[in-house]
């Protein structure tokens, strides 16, 4: 694998693990099987590309792509908290009406930023090639939304979110509105989902509709990976796992599409997924079933 090729790895890796946060918020905190995140990050791409496009400066149009994810989430939650909806189902619901409204931002099913400047562009230092210079920035934002998660997981609200997870009984027992706390914990996951979305936008110069399909998946397969390499249950630990797992998956993606030897292609990416996802399920397995016998 050449240098260029790994880069690129890392930084789709980068920009994957911010989904990956925010599929563990909703998957492993709240409990909650979030499809959304098909939708939401489509819509922050969508916001983020249309507004930078129009002249918005790129610092307002990522806050903007932010923003409209974490409303995303807040609707998800609010159509299964006020209305009684099914998590699952409500989460489908709003991924379908997200389809619609994408299209209707962008005004069309692509909305490009060859020429336009994005944050990449003014960050980038003019001695650094934009391929190194693009997993450095966002190396710097992932750091900072993962310390941010682990001092807000810290505080009060958000080991009340950590309680509803766990025992919505309890945590209502205890004093919580565990309705709200679903919906700050979904607001929050949906709007790391959409920051995702505008970087992801940004660097591959571009939002498109499709951009989102599979998003669920990769989120998953990178929060399965990184707690088979790193299995922990403190907060500090499990959001790291979930970054090294969602580096470590596209890392292994890249390897063996451009391995030669294998003969995979690029329309290979899903069965590779499959394999990947399956091999991070049955590692656990394998290790409590070693650690019996030597037992």
């Amino acid at each position: 694998m050449s240098l260029f090729s790994l880069l690129g790895a890392v930084e789709i890796g980068l920009i994957f693990s911010l989904v990956a946060l925010g599929v563990y918020i909703s998957f492993r905190l709240l409990r909650f099987p979030d499809l959304t995140v098909d939708g939401s990050f489509p819509l922050g791409g969508a916001v983020c590309a249309i507004l930078i496009s129009t002249g918005t400066n790129p610092w307002l149009a990522t806050l903007a792509a932010t923003a409209a994810g974490a409303v995303a989430g807040l609707l998800t939650g609010w159509l299964n908290v006020r209305l009684k909806i099914m998590d699952l189902l409500a989460s489908i619901l709003m991924m379908i009406a997200l389809y619609s409204v994408n299209l209707r931002i962008m005004g069309g099913p692509n909305v490009p930023l060859i020429n336009d400047t994005t944050l990449f562009t003014l960050l980038q230092p003019e001695s650094i090639p934009d391929y190194v210079a693009r997993p450095m920035v966002l190396f710097v934002i992932v750091v900072l939304a993962k310390v941010a998660l682990d001092w807000f997981f810290a505080t009060e609200r958000g080991l009340a979110i950590r309680a509803t997870g766990s025992n919505a009984r309890m945590a209502r027992a205890q004093g919580i509105n565990t309705g709200a706390m679903v919906l700050l914990g979904m607001a929050i996951s949906n709007a790391l989902v959409g920051l995702a979305g505008a970087l992801f936008a940004q660097t591959q110069g571009g939002s498109d509709i499709s951009m989102g399909i599979g998003t669920i998946v990769i989120g998953l397969a990178a929060v399965i990976v990184g707690e088979s390499i790193l299995p922990s249950r403190r907060i500090v630990y499990a959001t790291l796992a979930v970054v090294v797992g969602a580096i470590v998956y596209r890392f292994f993606i890249a390897a063996a599409l451009n391995s030669d030897f294998i003969g995979l292609k690029a329309q290979d990416l899903n069965l590779v997924t499959a394999v990947l996802v399956t091999v991070a399920l049955v590692i656990p397995q394998l290790k409590r079933k070693l650690g019996s016998r030597k037992a």
